[in-house]
């Protein structure tokens, strides 16, 4: 058995996920130049290219899509079973990698679970990566997800972390002074409505509304395109146009005067944010020590 090739697996795996060195690098704490040679170590070792290289791009070859295939599940294996001995003598360590669609979700539910996690459990290091949507979580090497429950594939496991909430439409006073107060959804039309574009597929948010009792999708046009519902809640405050945004996050604003919120009767409601992960998944110890404290952290919870 070749320790020093065994020792440089888990540094395959994750530039295998990520599809970069660099990306490998930032999660493993390492240089670039450290993981660059690992990747050699195990490259010569098997007499084989694992990684096809360019300047631009790190793809996997057909040799490293089967090795890869091969010695994750055992490499997972060994890392839980490290960690389930942890967790017997009260010790939960580790990475808890989760995706969430928007750095929203931490305001919404991940500040305060992560600040009672930090004192529970100092060993356990949490990675939320925000920005992607609708990604496979497996494939990614997340152990959860959070999403509104309709984005989720029915085959996972769901723990609600937030109640029910709606998205809303917010301006500042300045804006409405300057421009009027919407009347009517046809009315948006001639407003500077702050866009929001999907990271991933590059497509612009259409907002979903209710008119009457019928929910509608409304195209709009502004001066400004985001990627993330507090950009959106920012360049509202600064007084730069109309937003769409999840009520929690403007509750504040609106109750200190800084946001009026615009056609309430228009705002659809959401079944809540819920964590997300395969069955097997459910069984790590990290994974069910951010569970545990996040229902004891959170009032709406199940």
């Amino acid at each position: 058995m070749d320790r020093d090739l065994l020792s440089h697996l888990p540094v395959i795996i994750c530039v295998a996920r990520h599809r970069s060195f660099a990306a490998a690098a930032t999660e493993l704490g390492m240089s670039p130049s450290a993981v660059s040679h690992a990747v050699r170590i195990v490259e010569d070792r098997l007499g084989t290219p694992l990684f096809a290289r360019t300047t631009r791009s790190v793809s996997l070859t057909e040799a490293g899509t089967r090795f890869i295939a091969g010695v994750e599940p055992a490499v997972v294996d060994i890392a839980k079973a490290i960690e389930g001995l942890s967790a017997e003598r009260g010790q939960v360590t580790g990475l808890l990698r989760i995706d969430s669609p928007l750095a929203a979700v931490f305001d919404m539910a991940l500040i305060p679970i992560l600040v009672r996690l930090a004192r529970q459990h100092p060993r356990l290091t949490v990675e939320v990566m925000t920005g992607q949507f609708s990604v496979d979580i497996v494939a990614r090497g997340f152990d959860a997800g959070i999403r509104i429950r309709r984005f989720i594939q029915q085959d996972m496991i769901t723990t609600r972390m937030t109640g029910s909430f709606k998205t809303i439409l917010v301006a500042s006073p300045d804006y409405l002074d300057a421009r009027g107060a919407p009347k009517s959804i046809a009315d948006l039309h001639q407003h500077n409505c702050i866009g929001w574009r999907w990271v991933v597929s590059g497509a612009i948010l259409d907002w979903e509304l209710i008119d009457g009792k019928k929910p509608i999708t409304v195209k709009t046009s502004g001066t400004a395109l985001v990627t993330d519902t507090t950009e959106a809640l920012n360049l509202a405050l600064a007084g730069v146009g109309i937003a769409y945004v999840q009520e929690p996050l403007a509750r504040p604003h609106i109750r200190e005067g800084s946001l009026k919120w615009l056609l309430p009767q228009t705002a659809i409601e959401h079944d809540g944010l819920f964590l997300y992960y395969p069955r097997r998944a459910s069984l790590a110890p990290k994974l069910r020590a951010f569970i545990e404290v996040a229902k004891k952290t959170l009032k709406s919870f199940d």
